[in-house]
């Protein structure tokens, strides 16, 4: 599988706490931190749940 690196550039302040879990369980606890992981279906269903928070770059 590839990899894809997914940047918060959005807060999650003000938003409901399944996107702020969500943000948390792909790793993310800042703002513009970078994290990277396998681009399965289940990562990619979290990106998909939270994308007006983040960036995907395909490596």
């Amino acid at each position: 599988m590839a990899t894809i690196k997914i940047k918060q550039v959005r807060s999650a302040i003000k938003r409901p706490k399944v996107q702020k879990d969500t943000l948390v369980a792909l790793g993310l606890k800042k703002l513009n931190q970078v994290v990277e992981h396998e681009a399965t279906p289940s990562i990619l269903g979290m990106v998909a749940a939270v994308r007006h928070l983040v960036e995907v770059q395909e490596n």
